[in-house]
């Protein structure tokens, strides 16, 4: 006899569980706490089984019904329905996974994982946020070609050609490690590096002439103002490093006794571990600095704390503060000054300062060829090149002293 919803309503917990029947295996179990539960009993492969359809009153008899007759219908077809179930369930926890978002970020999460230092993760949060509004909730396997130029033809629009870039390359790891964890089988970035406008290349300040490379390190040498500020603009020129290798030094990285910085794969720009010989200019700088952050972690740290390292733009600010608008120099411009300067001198290898500079040879098969270090000319070089910089310091310091000893004015 099928039940009633005023039977079902009126049902009351006893001292053990009881169960009111419907009709095709469909029962209510009554439970002594007061628990009202929709039940299935069904047969399937010879073997009796059972399957929850739902809680009263949040499901109520119409509810329940519909339920047994879908469980009937897929049992007519020869599926389990309680099985189906569990299926229906981890697919829908895997699609959750799939979206765009949910694959970015878990990507971004394994790169952390990986050690990709924090500044690099974040840039990659920034960009990708700029496709998220469109193709954050969308399946990533679904997302088509054009929608993602789309997001990258918003972005060019304001202007932001190199970001767009970026982002495109971004989805591209993105799309690849969904490929990779088999939710898409399609990377759709490849084929839009030709759809966007190329920026044009913008190379950053530096000075490059030997007569204004003197009274620029000699500025550096008269910085009033942070100590350690001071010591890593005071180092950068002899270095020579990005200005990132430079601010996430640490002391376990520093080899006095060798006089070599060793500088690891994850912080450099290549991922390719990095050796910088010290000159004695150097180590002097370095044991300077370490009388005041030595117990830290960073050579240079931020202000606030020792286990930070110094912010990204300290020693802009700095050159800003000498005087030296950003259309002159640059902390990256030391690098230039460098190159520049050490090929000139015509006495050095030009693979021992491109090694020296963390370069990579953009042509494969040469790379695969030179695979030299050239380390025993880059510790001279790297010796001479401090010394060079101390005699210009000594060249200004001598023509500063005569244009005032002979009554010049400054």
């Amino acid at each position: 006899m099928a039940l009633s919803s005023l039977a079902v309503t009126k049902a009351k917990p006893g001292p053990k569980p009881y169960k009111l029947a419907d009709e095709r295996g469909l029962h209510l179990l009554v439970t002594p706490q007061g628990g009202r539960y929709w039940r299935l009993n069904y047969r399937f492969d010879g073997k009796y089984r059972t399957m929850a359809l739902g809680v009263f009153p949040d499901v109520g008899l119409a509810d329940a019904r519909a339920k047994r007759e879908e469980a009937r219908k897929l049992l007519a077809a020869g599926v389990d329905p309680a099985v189906k179930r569990k299926e229906d369930v981890e697919q829908a926890k895997f699609d959750a996974t799939c979206s765009f978002k949910a694959v970015a970020e878990e990507w971004l999460a394994k790169r952390e994982r990986e050690g990709l230092e924090e500044i690099t993760l974040s840039k990659a949060r920034w960009l990708l946020a700029f496709a998220y509004p469109a193709l954050g909730d969308r399946k990533i396997n679904e997302i088509t070609t054009p929608e993602l130029l789309g997001v990258l033809r918003n972005v060019e629009g304001r202007g932001r050609h190199e970001s767009a870039r970026r982002l495109r390359s971004v989805c591209g790891r993105v799309f690849r490690y969904a490929i990779a964890t088999g939710r898409a089988e399609h990377d759709l970035s490849a084929g839009l590096r030709d759809a966007l406008t190329t920026p044009k290349v913008k190379h950053l300040a530096a000075i490059t002439n030997t007569q204004e490379v003197g009274p620029l390190l000699r500025a550096i040498d008269g910085f009033s103002g942070h100590m350690v500020t001071r010591a890593a603009l005071r180092l950068a020129p002899h270095v020579f490093v990005r200005p990132g290798e430079l601010r996430h030094a640490e002391w376990t990285e520093i080899d006095f006794e060798a006089a070599i910085w060793s500088i690891p794969a994850g912080k450099m720009k290549m991922r390719r571990p990095h050796r910088v010989p010290l000159s004695h200019q150097s180590v002097l700088i370095l044991r300077e600095v370490r009388e005041i952050t030595g117990s830290g972690r960073y050579v240079f740290p931020g202000f606030q704390s020792l286990e930070r390292p110094m912010s990204e733009n300290a020693l802009n600010g700095a050159l800003r503060r000498l005087g030296y608008s950003g259309d002159e120099m640059t902390s990256h411009g030391f690098r230039a000054m460098a190159s520049t300067l050490l090929n000139e001198m015509g006495k050095w290898h030009p693979d021992a300062i491109e090694r020296q500079l963390a370069h990579v040879e953009s042509d494969g098969v040469r790379r695969a060829y030179a695979r030299g270090e050239y380390w025993k000319e880059r510790v001279l070089m790297m010796q001479e090149w401090s010394d060079y910089l101390a005699r210009l310091i000594h060249e200004v310091g001598v023509r500063v002293w005569s244009a005032v000893g002979h009554g010049v004015s400054a």
